[in-house]
């Protein structure tokens, strides 16, 4: 059995209730509306996000879970949708998961509008059951997750990020959100409790190991998710990166620093920046970085009591780290 498949076994039958659910969500009166929101809703990816939403909560109920449950992790995903389809639009991105993005078939003023829609119907799924305290959670991600993307665009042109701005860039970017899943399973079962921020607190673990593990990926051939060096071409400060420049001669950081910004399209380049990052010891900087978090998220998981949602939570962690792509 894969580890997805594992992991997502003690809350199938939710999650199959949340799949009817979250298209009924989606549900609009204008025909074209139904019918992109239809095709969102057949190339889904690997739901990580819902999944995070109900093994938190029925880790912390002791396996239950309720209509707040339910509309939290629609919430999620409608908003995590939307700032995609926004992603595709900004980015000019045709494919996503190998299906062609809304802005290729619809054209960006419609994937524009989409992402709007999607995120109006997030907001008013918490709105009209009251459920105010979600809806703070998801409102601070949405902002986070802004504020990252602005912060690295700005940081980039100059490319002098710190370790620490690199941090705060991956923390808003990309931890945020599977911090606000977490902290949202838990609210919808034990409101304004410390297992809120428990939670969060771990998604945001995970989300910092996720996104380095990404990071690793440009150094290593046998990735599948994206070509090696394409964080180089495209000029991104990661991890690996800012630790060599960090930890080598003047001359070698300047010709580094030369070969990102001006000969990022010369592959003969990229692969020497690569070969020195790792003869630098950027790429074990890194994992050493990512294994922390696992194990400060695993701590915070070992206070829970046995079950097998908190093994699915734990083969979680580890999957972030052990993944293929």
């Amino acid at each position: 059995m894969k580890i997805t498949e594992q992991i997502k076994q003690p809350i199938s039958a939710e999650m199959e209730l949340f799949e009817k659910k979250f298209r009924e969500s989606m549900s609009s009166k204008v025909a074209l509306l139904n019918r992109i929101t239809y095709y969102i809703v057949n190339r889904k990816g690997k739901q990580m996000r819902p999944m995070f939403v109900f093994l938190t909560s029925k880790m912390i109920s002791g396996g239950m879970v309720n209509e707040r449950t339910y509309r939290g992790a629609s919430v999620i995903e409608l908003i995590h949708t939307a700032t995609l389809v926004h992603d595709d639009v900004v980015d000019d991105s045709n494919r996503r998961r190998g299906f062609f993005s809304l802005n290729a078939l619809w054209k960006n003023k419609i994937a524009v509008l989409v992402g709007d829609y999607l995120l109006s119907k997030g907001l008013l799924l918490s709105i009209d059951h009251g459920d105010f305290d979600l809806l703070r959670i998801i409102s601070v991600a949405v902002r986070e997750m802004s504020e990252g993307e602005l912060l690295q665009i700005e940081k980039a042109r100059r490319l002098d990020i710190t370790e620490e701005i690199y941090f705060e860039i991956i923390r808003q970017k990309t931890a945020t959100l599977i911090a606000a899943c977490c902290s949202l399973g838990a609210a919808s079962v034990d409101p304004e409790s410390e297992n809120v921020e428990k939670m969060r607190r771990f998604g945001e673990l995970i989300g910092m190991a996720f996104q380095i593990k990404d990071d690793l990926f440009d150094y290593t051939d046998d990735a599948i998710g994206k070509p090696t060096g394409i964080d180089i071409k495209e000029q991104k400060m990661t991890l690996p990166l800012i630790y060599a420049l960090n930890n080598c001669a003047k001359s070698e950081k300047k010709w580094a620093i030369n070969s990102v910004k001006n000969h990022n399209k010369d592959k003969k380049r990229v692969k020497e920046v690569i070969n020195f990052v790792k003869n630098k010891g950027g790429l074990s900087y890194a994992e050493q970085k990512m294994s922390q978090y696992r194990e400060e998220a695993l701590m915070l998981l070992a206070g829970y009591p046995a079950s097998q949602y908190k093994d699915a939570l734990t083969l979680m962690v580890n999957y972030v780290i052990e993944r293929k792509i």
